[in-house]
């Protein structure tokens, strides 16, 4: 059979650069290589004798979408290390500010990077112009609405600066979330009417059924902190995360894959969480996940579309419960002393769970860093994903198969950099 090759160079609305290799041998995938070709960004070696202060600051540079996660994963990994102990109106400050990181995540991914794909557009750009303004207008706002709360709570829009080790650098008063408040009142009205319009679109009849992993807290949905669950029986605390997960180097990837100590891929993110602690789901949440048609489970990974949207409003309902229960804590933050010791954190950023671990001396300053992001995580499941989901369509037009592959890729909502294109397709039919 000869060789045929398909190549997708210049693949938008994902963030980074990468590539994508197919193997087809007398008709059937036989392998799959999901290529992250950036070079290497060395966020581990250079916090490396850094101050612990300056930790939440420098990890949240490593995303422009995701910050306040790597910030919530590095100041919970520091505060084990050193015995501190936050008190509940600082970590409900946290998770609040984490609500509105969720909002903006979610909604710029699944509006303006996820939909067009669904309605058969090469972007938002093309949609709007071509009768779904409104939609394009309504994402606007709701985005807007997660934007302020994270320029509220973390001093910018981007890569917010009021995260330190204890807790906040300042805090609000109660009646400085007013305007917040009412923002937040509209986007959940907006927000309704975002998931029943993705609940309309037409999705592959694709299912797998995956290894979910995530956190879960005893009376939270996963976002700021819990212990990490699986569907298969798994339940440890953070801490002994490396005692069942483990990080991999493989020949075709610039970035890590992760796998559990047996070798088996996971997939962590919007589908784990809401297959995972369905039962913590805002009501409101509840009732629009069931108006869209998603059950107590989804293994479609298609259909993500829709559960972050309903994870957005469940962000929105959860930061108007914080903002009605605030009470200002006794201080911005929690005083400590340096020691040595070693910490571990995860959260639960947009893609998926975050795990951080730090080593620090007694002076202070960081010996050790491991940064596990969600993207890691979920590589290895990206590539299944794309061996069982093109196989039956092989004997189509290749620039079917083409999009496939891009949709399917997008469903994780992959953050490999802060670059734009990041996917080159190839078919190798030997």
């Amino acid at each position: 059979m000869a060789e045929r090759t398909i190549k997708v160079d210049m693949l938008a609305r994902v963030e980074g650069e990468g590539a994508f290799k197919v193997v087809v041998r007398d008709g059937r995938v036989t392998g799959t290589e999901f290529r992250i070709f950036e070079p290497p960004r060395f966020f581990e070696a250079f916090l490396r004798g850094r101050d612990l202060s300056e930790v939440p600051d420098i990890t949240a540079r490593i995303c422009g979408i995701c910050p306040v996660a790597y910030q919530m994963s590095s100041v919970q990994a520091m505060e084990m290390a050193l015995g501190v102990t936050i008190p509940a109106p600082i970590r409900d400050l946290r998770r609040l500010l984490y609500c509105g990181e969720w909002i903006e995540s979610h909604i710029l991914h699944a509006a303006m990077l996820h939909a067009p794909d669904f309605l058969g557009y090469d972007g938002a750009v093309d949609m709007a112009n071509d009768g779904h303004a409104d939609k394009v207008r309504l994402a606007l706002e709701l985005k807007k609405a997660g934007n302020a709360l994270v320029a509220f709570l973390g001093g910018r829009e981007i890569h917010p600066i009021n995260v330190r080790v204890g807790g906040f650098y300042k805090v609000p008063r109660k009646r400085d979330f007013a305007p917040l408040r009412e923002q937040l009142l509209r986007a959940g009205e907006l927000c309704e009417a975002f998931i029943d319009w993705t609940a309309t679109f037409n999705f592959p009849d694709k299912e797998r059924d995956y290894t979910f992993v995530s956190l879960r807290h005893p009376e939270d949905y996963p976002m700021y902190d819990g212990r990490i669950v699986s569907n298969r029986g798994l339940d440890i605390p953070v801490a002994e995360y490396n005692d069942h997960f483990r990080e991999e180097h493989v020949a075709h990837s610039n970035a890590l894959q992760c796998f559990m100590v047996d070798g088996a891929s996971y997939l962590c993110g919007p589908l784990a969480r809401y297959t995972l602690a369905y039962d913590h789901l805002a009501p409101r949440a509840k009732a629009a996940a069931l108006r869209a048609g998603l059950g107590r489970t989804c293994r479609n990974p298609y259909r993500s579309v829709i559960v972050r949207g309903v994870e957005t409003l469940h962000a929105i309902d959860l930061a108007l419960e914080l903002i009605d229960a605030y009470t200002e804590p006794d201080a911005p933050a929690v005083p400590f002393t340096p020691q040595a010791g070693t910490g571990m954190g995860a959260s639960e950023a947009p893609r998926g769970l975050l795990f951080h671990q730090y080593s620090i001396a007694s002076d202070g300053a960081i010996l050790t860093a491991q940064i596990v992001p969600p993207t890691s995580q979920n590589q290895p499941s990206i590539e299944e994903d794309l061996a069982s989901f093109i196989d039956d369509i092989l004997d189509r037009p290749e620039q079917e198969i083409r999009y496939l592959c891009e949709q399917t890729i997008r469903n994780y909502d992959p953050c490999i950099s802060c670059a734009t294109h990041f996917l080159k397709l190839q078919i190798d039919r030997g």
